[in-house]
């Protein structure tokens, strides 16, 4: 299995300077974060996905409100690690158990130092396909 392909170096350094319909044109989640969390802006991919509507999660915590299973090491710490230190980039996988609607997903989290928020990218998870492996069988004569 594969962590996933990860958003291109160009989208990550451009992101910051797209519109509302640039954001929602992109084929996955895209929140942006500010410092503590706050959700900035979440695209329509995302909404669709999650089924949360950007008007219901713009303004609250991502962490406390919105996806308070995210508050782990794995997750939170490398936000606020990343934070603190000035630089974050790193993808992983992780699973939300929304109610409803759980998804395996590859999450890209991106320090804009210059704008000083967090872009969070969520992508489905698709484990590599492989081909199943034939075995034959030889009859006895």
């Amino acid at each position: 299995m594969s962590v996933g392909a990860a958003p291109s170096l160009f989208v990550l350094e451009t992101i910051s300077t797209m519109g509302e319909e640039e954001l929602d044109a992109l084929p996955y989640g895209v929140i942006q974060l500010d410092a503590q969390g706050v959700i900035l802006r979440y695209n329509e991919c995302e909404s669709r996905l999650s089924g949360l509507a950007p008007q219901d999660v713009i303004g609250k915590n991502f962490f406390r409100e919105v996806a308070p299973c995210t508050q782990m090491k794995d997750f939170y710490g490398r936000f606020c690690d990343g934070i603190a230190a000035g630089k974050l980039h790193c993808t992983f996988r992780y699973h939300f158990a929304f109610g409803g609607n759980p998804r395996d997903v590859t999450i890209t989290l991106f320090l804009n130092d210059r704008k000083q928020t967090v872009w969070l990218l969520v992508q489905d998870f698709k484990p590599e396909k492989t081909e199943p492996q034939r075995v034959r069988i030889h009859a006895q004569e």
